[in-house]
Order: C-alpha cells, then structure tokens, then sequence
C-alpha cells in the first residue's frame, strides 16, 4: 500500500458523504512518439512502464518522478475498484484539473474529453463499468512551446528563467469518485444580498423523473449550529431559483456579515426527496458580503476598505503547482494573515479550490486571476474565453473572491495600445465576466494599458521612499505616471474616477536560503530589508489616494528571491515585525 497525499474532500464547498479518492500511485507513461492511442493504450490492457504519485505533475519531485524535460503526451493507468456499496448508483468521475487536453477511457470506453489546463471536468462513468475489473486510462497532451496557450508562469523554454517557472503536464489537481442517484443536486450557485438580508439560490438538478413525479428540495441554513432558515421548494424543472431571507439572522450590529476580520459563514445542507425517501444530501456553506465601489472608494460591507493584498504565485518547491498538503495550504493562508495582510493575488493561476476553502473560513481576500497565455491568436481567444468561463463557474460562491482579474500586464494581448482587436478582446473578457457575475469587480488589464475598469491598477517596482512619495501624492501624478515604461490606460480609455491601488510593488531580493535568484531591489541583511520594506510600503499606505498595494511576493519560487518567506516558507523576518510594517509602524 503505497502513501495517499492529498486525501482531503477536493471540492469542500460541494460535499457528500459518498466519495472516494482516486490519489495515489498510477502506472504512467511518456509517449514522446505519439503511437499510445493507435496502439491502443487506451484499452486498458497494456500495463505502462512507469509509476506516478497522482495528482502530482511528472515534473515535480512528489511525483516521483522529477523530469523537468520536454513530454507532452503522457498516459496514467489504474485499478478502478468501486466500492460495493455504491451497487446501482451512478457514478461520477472527477479530475480537479488536467493539463492541458485530457482524454479518458474506463474500460476502453471514451468517457470524457476536456480541453484547459485549470478547470475541473466530470463523467458519468456508469454504464463503461463492469461489475469487477475496471480499468481506467487518461491521456493528457500538453502544448509546452506554444505561446498562445492559457498557460500562466510555466516556461515554453527549457530552464526557469526570469519570471517564468517549471512546466505542469497533466494531472495536477484530485481525482475522486461520487455515487448518486439516478436524480441529484448537481450544483447551487449562492448569491447574497446584505442590504436586503436575502441569499438567492440557483439550484440545478439532474435526472429528472421522466414519468411527471415530483421531486422535493429541502433547505436548510445554519449559522454557527443554529438553525436560521429552513424550506422546502418543489422541483419541476432542471434549474430552480429561491431567494431566502434571512432577517434578523443576518444584522450587521451581531456581526455575521463575512469579512477578513470576521469570517462567518452560514452552513447550508441541501436534502433531495423522492416523496419521504431521501435520495441525495449535500452540504455547503456561503458568507453574506459585498464588495462595491461608492462615491470613488473601494467598499466591502457598505465601508470603505484598504487592501493590503500580497502576490501569491502558488508554487511549491516539491508539488510546483500542486500543493503537497492541506496543512500546507492553510499554512499559506495563515502565514499571509499573521503578517498582516488581509488578502492574496493569487497570481497566473486558477488555485486549488481547497485554498479558496481556507481563504473562506480562516478570513482572506482574494483576487482570482486567469493563467495567461503570452501572446495573441484566435485560437488563443477560444481556448481563453471558455476557460475563463469554467473558472467562474468553479469558484462564484467564495465569499473570500471579491475580485476577477482577467489579465494581467497585456499578457495574450502584448499589442493592446495599437491593435484594435486586442482591445476589443480585453473589452470583451470585462463585460462577458460582468455578465456572469455582477457581485464583484472586474479588472480589464492588472498593471497598465487598461480598457473598460473597475479599479484603476499600477505595477510600480520603484524603490525609491521619495519617488514613491511624490507619484502617489496626487491622483495626476499617479495616472499619469509611466512606472514599466507603460501608459497606464490606452488611447480612448482615459482614468474615470476608479480606486488606484498599486497592485504589483516592491519585490525585494533577500537571500535567506540556499536557492540562487533575483528581484527588483536587494537587501544585506535583516535590518536592510526591514528599511526597504518600510521605504515602499509607508508612502502607499500616507498616500490618501491609493486604496491598496499588492506586495511581490508571498514567498520565493525557483529563481526568484523577492518573496517574504523562502520557498520553503520560512519568515525572512519575524512576521510581527513584517505585520507591524504593513500598520505603518
């Protein structure tokens, strides 16, 4: 019996009780040549010649398998044992993300095909399996050298370099498994309202009785092991709407709106009735927020609020994108918070949603954004658009998201100041998420050269107290300011009263360890460091006109060595003193 990692439930906003991991040692295989699917690897009956720890990336040393090497089509093998108890139930295949083309097969029969390299697929698997000795194969295609796919820091040349890092190829997210019903819950999507004290719920079920028998949706709300809210709505069509208010269980003055300081989220446990007999229950949780912009200010619950975000690459130095534990992500989330940071950039990468779980319940903003792809094609906006629409789809009920970031720093779209068809796109990907959710804000392009925004975002690697100090001392200095060399806004796009906050800053080089990198400015020691820190963040937070920063970075990765932790997450300083930086002392 070979170690499980990442044993934890993969989607705990989404539970129920029958499930079963599928991590652990598959065989696995290159296929460099391109013959696995001609001579039909895909049926299951060839054993492959090596093995892999899934849902690590072959390119991580969790794997065990460390290549860092060009493959791009790989194959995994494995027993599908499905327990007993899931007898006449159907059975649903999950992967958390495949990247970048995944082709599955149970028993040689094509189940599911998905294309993106961040979003999670599934497959109703039932009638491919046998009632013993199942199989299951799925090959992923990567396209390493193809600059135009949605692909964030991974590296289309051979070694990390600059500010791109090691490739991910295929599974790199949980596999599991659920039995269900012939009808269930597939999915509810929570919008709240905290100035009506409402939270509407779409509730989406699959498998409807074909015979006109009604089905019946029990809802129940709870707030700290309290029962708030309990009804029940009858099912007649695959998609159900219901709005529940939650007056005087929701009043601000008792503190049960979610915000960083005050994390409260409500339980919610969905029961699926066939008349009195119960044939699905899941469990999930929302938090009653806002996020908003009055009169210029960047609100959350009605007040204004200052960000103090930190970049978080979500790199680890023996899973790579892969987190190698939940301890190790609510780590994460802990050591940002201790150092005085109230949210993350969680930066060229759709993360773990068990990340966004902790960020939930521990009390963490969070900015989601898209991994990019470097340049512009059609095919590009293609693969881009759905990708990016499946991300949403994913993660709209964290409470802890408060903020979408499409692009970042014209990635995909290098020529946006002069092509009009990269205006557009950038145009296209702001209204298309603002018509998926009208709850939270939307940034056209992080960093410069901005369209259609909601906030009005620098980067700015200055080091200098006094530089800093004279730019953000006055809104013209600071939109008119060119920090990368970069007009901030492209012709016709002029800055309209948004926010300004300096969203990438500082990037510090400090050696606390033994990897090798660089950053935009560097220190000697602690003391030096504690200085510079203080010589960039202090004239943002006395500006008076930026309404948060987003410091670079949470920790180091590969090369670089700018982060506040070493890669091994390490405090470079003590986390009090780097806490009390960000409160200005």
């Amino acid at each position: 019996m070979t170690e499980q990692y990442r044993s934890e439930h993969p989607r705990p906003q989404f539970v129920r009780k029958d499930w079963l991991s599928l991590n652990g040692q598959w065989e696995f295989e290159f296929d460099d040549h391109g013959i696995g699917e001609g001579e039909g690897w895909y049926k299951g009956d060839r054993p492959l010649g090596s093995r892999i720890q899934v849902p690590f990336a072959y390119q991580s040393r969790l794997s065990g398998i460390a290549d860092p090497d060009f493959h791009d089509t790989v194959w995994y093998r494995s027993a599908l044992e499905v327990p007993a108890s899931y007898a006449g139930k159907q059975i649903l295949l999950h992967f958390g993300a495949v990247d970048y083309e995944a082709s599955v097969w149970v028993n040689g029969k094509l189940v599911a095909q998905h294309e993106g390299g961040h979003t999670p697929f599934h497959a109703d698997i039932t009638d491919a399996l046998k009632p013993t000795g199942n199989t299951l194969v799925v090959k992923a295609v990567d396209y390493s050298k193809d600059v135009t796919l949605p692909r964030g820091k991974q590296y289309w040349l051979a070694d990390s370099a600059s500010i791109f890092y090691t490739r991910t190829t295929g599974i790199w997210q949980s596999v599991w498994l659920e039995a269900v019903n012939r009808s269930y819950v597939d999915k509810v999507k929570f919008t709240p309202d905290i100035d009506n004290n409402d939270i509407e719920m779409q509730l989406f079920i699959r498998g409807l009785p074909r015979n006109g028998a009604e089905l019946s949706l029990q809802i129940e709300i709870s707030f700290n092991g309290d029962e708030v809210s309990r009804d029940v709505v009858v099912v007649n069509n695959p998609q159900e709407t219901r709005t529940v208010r939650l007056t005087d269980f929701n009043d601000h003055s008792k503190g049960r709106w979610w915000s960083p300081e005050n994390p409260n989220l409500y339980d919610v446990k969905l029961t699926l009735l066939d008349g009195i007999a119960v044939i699905d229950e899941v469990e999930s949780y929302f938090g009653m927020r806002k996020v908003s912009i009055e009169s210029g200010k960047f609100c959350l619950n009605n007040r204004p609020y200052f960000q103090k975000l930190v970049l978080d690459q979500g790199y680890f130095p023996d899973g790579n994108l892969t987190p190698p534990s939940d301890e190790a992500i609510k780590q994460d989330v802990e050591l940002t918070k201790a150092m005085g940071f109230n949210g993350a950039r969680k930066h060229q990468k759709l993360e773990d949603p068990r990340y966004l779980y902790w960020c939930d319940k521990l009390g963490l903003l969070v900015w989601s954004e898209a991994a990019n792809a470097y340049a512009y094609s059609e095919e590009y906006v293609r693969r881009f658009v759905n990708e990016w629409q499946e991300s949403i789809d994913r993660d709209y009920n964290h409470p802890s998201i408060v903020v979408w970031v499409p692009l970042n720093e014209s990635w995909g779209v290098p020529n946006i100041q002069i092509d009009k068809r990269q205006q557009q796109h950038a145009l296209t990907m702001y209204h298309l998420t603002k018509s998926l959710d009208p709850m939270r804000l939307v940034i056209s392009n992080d960093g410069w050269e901005m369209v259609r925004t909601d906030l009005f975002n620098i980067h700015d690697y200055e080091s200098s107290r006094e530089v800093l100090e004279e730019r953000y001392g006055s809104v013209d200095n600071a939109v008119s300011a060119m920090p990368a060399n970069r007009k901030l806004a492209v012709e016709g796009f002029p800055y309209a009263g948004q926010p300004i906050l300096v969203t990438e800053f500082g990037g510090i080089a400090y050696k606390k360890s033994d990897w090798e990198g660089w950053g935009y400015s560097g220190a000697d020691n602690d003391e030096d460091f504690a200085e510079r820190l203080r010589a960039v963040i202090q004239p943002l937070l006395k500006s008076g006109i930026v309404q948060g920063y987003c410091y670079t970075q949470l920790t180091d990765v590969e090369q670089e060595i700018n982060g506040m932790l070493t890669y091994d997450r390490v405090p470079k300083l003590p986390v009090e003193l780097i806490r009390a930086i960000n409160e200005g002392k």
